[in-house]
């Protein structure tokens, strides 16, 4: 027991009750957090592959733009490889129950995700959406499978044939080549030595190396514009493939092997085609790509157009871009992915995906709003690929695409580097697709 003078009580009593006011306060004020931290935020994930990087910085702002006018959903997005490198790592997180709520890929593995059980359906909602009648209807034949729909497109693609002007001037081409023959005849004509030190230093065409999807993804057309098929038309069966005796896939194969062995190809790195480092530094004056690349040829500052993939019997290109899935979780997680879905889906959103990256809108009010046929009065290479679009063809869907693929490109990485004949190479590939499906 101790003795408080009396004048020390009255000066606690001076000080504790403006403190006690403010305890209260804080207590109340703390009471309000909790209250607003109560309003649970849906924590949503993307997984995408968007190259180059200037593109993902274009999606990146677009995604914040999304959580800031949705402050109960919150999306982030993850970059988690090209689309060869996504794959182990999507069926481990599948085969583990830990799948991202959304997925950017081309729509080749929707059928595999089918099957494996694990995708949401979309026809309801889409059914209820105001931006379905929106969408392009021609992409509607890579978003279905076994009459449902499973995905929605992203964006949509395909690919041509970017050259350097004032490459083609020095080498005194004045046409375009519009058939294969013109073609080789023109890369001949571009492979040039132009330091005159008597060794090659400009060739005329690069030719993407490996046995990925991107390789495969740009000979399509080829075969498709010699005649070439990979399954029947209306066949959702990996086993009707047919490689071997395939006149279209010898001829495409035969065009490749030959810009090679003319010395007017050259190959890119190791599944590294689609970079253009050496389009613009002058090294090649020709590259087969799409409108993904837009960007970074702008960015560079050198001088560039496009001109459509060269036929053989008939105009030809592949229709490509990137889908996005949803998958199983939770009713609340599906809904607010399905949320950023409409957004993607959205006129705003396509058009400055489009202004920003060069991809084509799949959103028809995104197409003939006034800023993006600024930007294609600007940028008229653009119009190449919206006006190739009509020749273009869609992979299959299927399950099992990948192995197809995957034997595809191994019989062109054989043919390029001089390791099979095209019909060799073919028959190889058939057979090993016999060996999984027969």
């Amino acid at each position: 027991m101790f003795f408080i003078p009396n004048n020390f009580r009255r000066q606690v009593k001076k000080y504790l009750k403006p403190l006690l006011l403010v305890l209260f306060l804080g207590i109340l004020s703390l009471g309000g957090c909790q209250a607003i931290r109560s309003n649970k935020v849906i924590n949503i994930t993307l997984w995408q592959g968007v190259n180059p990087p200037q593109n993902r910085d274009v999606l990146q702002k677009l995604v914040d733009k999304f959580n800031k006018s949705h402050p109960n959903i919150h999306v982030e997005s993850l970059y988690v490889g090209q689309q060869d490198q996504q794959m182990p790592k999507i069926l481990a997180a599948v085969v583990g129950n830990a799948p991202p709520d959304l997925l950017w890929f081309n729509p080749t593995i929707g059928g595999q995700l089918v099957e494996l059980g694990v995708l949401l359906p979309l026809d309801d909602k889409l059914a209820k959406s105001k931006v379905k009648d929106e969408i392009d209807p021609a992409l509607w034949t890579s978003m279905k499978y076994k009459n449902q729909t499973w995905s929605v497109p992203f964006a949509t693609n395909n690919v041509g044939v970017y050259y350097r002007p004032s490459l083609f001037k020095d080498a005194g081409i004045t046409k375009l080549p519009q058939t294969w023959e013109e073609l080789r005849q023109v890369a001949k004509q571009l492979t040039r030595d132009t330091n005159h030190d008597g060794k090659i230093n400009q060739h005329g065409i690069i030719l993407p190396a490996g046995k990925g999807e991107f390789t495969v993804f740009t000979w399509l057309p080829f075969m498709w514009s010699g005649g070439g098929k990979l399954v029947s038309d209306n066949s959702q069966s990996a086993a009707d493939v047919v490689l071997e005796n395939n006149q279209g896939a010898i001829a495409a194969l035969e065009l490749w092997q030959n810009l090679i062995k003319d010395g007017s190809a050259v190959l890119s790195g190791i599944e590294r085609g689609y970079e253009i480092e050496s389009l613009v530094k002058g090294r090649v004056a020709m590259q087969v790509t799409g409108p993904w690349s837009l960007g970074e040829f702008k960015q560079s500052g050198v001088d560039f157009a496009v001109f459509p993939i060269p036929m053989n019997q008939k105009p030809a290109t592949v229709i490509g871009g990137e889908n996005l899935f949803l998958f199983k979780t939770t009713p609340e997680r599906e809904q607010a992915a399905f949320k950023f879905v409409e957004y993607t889906l959205s006129a705003d959103f396509q058009t400055e995906l489009a202004l920003g990256t060069g991809y084509l809108p799949i959103n028809l009010k995104s197409r003939q709003s006034p800023a993006y046929q600024e930007f294609l009065q600007k940028q008229p290479q653009i119009q190449v690929f919206l006006d190739q679009a009509k020749y273009g063809r869609s992979r299959p869907i299927f399950p099992n695409y990948t192995r197809i693929s995957d034997s595809l490109g191994r019989a062109i990485e054989a043919v390029l580097l001089s390791k099979s004949s095209p019909e060799q190479a073919l028959k190889a590939a058939q057979q090993r697709l016999d060996l999984i499906f027969k």
